[in-house]
């Protein structure tokens, strides 16, 4: 009888990590982790737009942060760089459209200089 409730016990344990928190994306894009940071990204015709989401799913404010996008656009690696908006985001504009899901990377450099990368694939 013991052994049972020890099996159970273990396998309810084992299932936990399947429920780990993960944020929603709640401006309609992609989410991946850079470092500390979730990263949001939205593209659009020749826009994209980066959201930064913190610890309880709290945005971030972006000011002081600067990034790059690097994403194969016909063939050829484009880089975008991204500076803070008033929108509360980073944003950056390609030189032709993108695609709905861009291939790529995201890499974020923090006010106190640290760097943090999301790949998209």
């Amino acid at each position: 009888m013991k052994f049972r409730y020890l099996t159970l016990g273990i396998a309810l344990l084992a299932g936990l990590p399947a429920y780990a928190h993960e944020p929603k994306a709640s401006h309609g894009g992609r989410l991946a982790e850079a470092g500390p940071y979730h990263v949001e990204l939205v593209a659009k015709d020749k826009t994209i737009e980066i959201f930064l989401i913190g610890e309880n799913d709290k945005p971030v404010d972006p000011k002081g942060f600067k990034g790059v996008a690097i994403f194969n656009l016909g063939g050829k690696a484009e880089r975008i760089t991204l500076a803070p908006s008033e929108k509360n985001n980073l944003s950056g504009t390609a030189i032709m459209a993108l695609p709905a899901r861009p291939k790529g990377a995201v890499q974020l450099t923090a006010p106190d200089g640290k760097t943090a990368t999301a790949r998209f694939d």
